[in-house]
């Protein structure tokens, strides 16, 4: 993250300025930070956005306010067009200090195309500016954290189960690969996540879940895809985790408790 590249947008007559990136599926753009404020968003296709580890998962009915300066790396999980306003910080009302999660409903979407009109007056652009910063409310969804491990044999079974979520293999088995005992590993998982094994695999799956489910992939797919024998299996690891269902997660129309 040290070397993270700043990326400014170009000055604009109001506080927001409109930029359009088209990314391909599994394209990242590097880590890199703005000296303005950000909202990601994509109209179609899957964006996915991180910070350190914490990621979030990008529908069209979701985007993600990144105040300035923070680092971040984006990409896509299916082909889409990064939608990005920048806002100036001293000319902008809103003051988020954490990366927010925020809906987009029809009319914000029709305005953040009509903000990225060339032909647009200058007065006409100010009364939409101002009509975008008051449709903007944060969600009550928190992203899943998935902790990248440091120790190098952790590394090894995170790598193994990122690569296949649906990896059936226990801890035991794990362990051996890695040429650990099993209260090593567990040991060692604790240290570097600060999460037991089950609960980052429960994590991971649940997160590679999302931008599969995001697609409209089938929820019985979705689920074997990432390990689970079943749909309701599947449905109540994301409720306990998560405390909503993953339809509601994704729309931003739950209300959420304590999970």
């Amino acid at each position: 993250m040290s070397e993270a590249f700043e990326e400014a947008a170009p000055p604009g007559v109001g506080a927001i300025v409109v930029g359009n990136f088209p990314l391909s599926a599994g394209q990242w753009i590097p880590s890199h930070r703005h000296p303005q404020h950000q909202l990601a968003w994509t109209r179609r296709g899957v964006l996915g956005v991180a910070v350190d580890d914490t990621y979030w998962v990008l529908p069209p009915t979701r985007a993600l306010w990144l105040p300035a300066g923070v680092v971040h790396r984006t990409g896509a999980t299916r082909d889409a067009v990064l939608c990005s306003l920048y806002l100036e910080p001293d000319r902008c009302p809103l003051d988020w200090r954490e990366p927010t999660a925020v809906a987009v409903d029809g009319l914000l979407g029709h305005l953040i195309a009509h903000l990225n009109r060339e032909d647009l007056a200058d007065d006409a652009r100010l009364r939409a500016e101002a009509v975008v910063l008051d449709l903007l409310r944060p969600l009550p969804a928190t992203p899943i954290d998935v902790p990248r491990p440091a120790d190098e044999r952790v590394r090894a079974v995170a790598d193994a189960l990122l690569a296949d979520p649906a990896d059936p293999r226990s801890l035991d088995a794990h362990a051996r690969a890695v040429g650990v005992s099993r209260r090593t590993l567990t040991r060692l998982f604790a240290h570097d996540t600060g999460m037991s094994f089950d609960r980052w695999r429960t994590h991971m799956r649940l997160r590679a879940a999302l931008p599969l489910l995001a697609e409209g992939q089938p929820v019985s797919r979705v689920a074997r895809t990432v390990g689970y024998a079943t749909p309701s299996a599947f449905l109540a690891a994301f409720r306990r985790t998560v405390g909503t269902s993953p339809s509601r997660y994704l729309s931003g129309d739950a209300v959420f408790g304590g999970g």
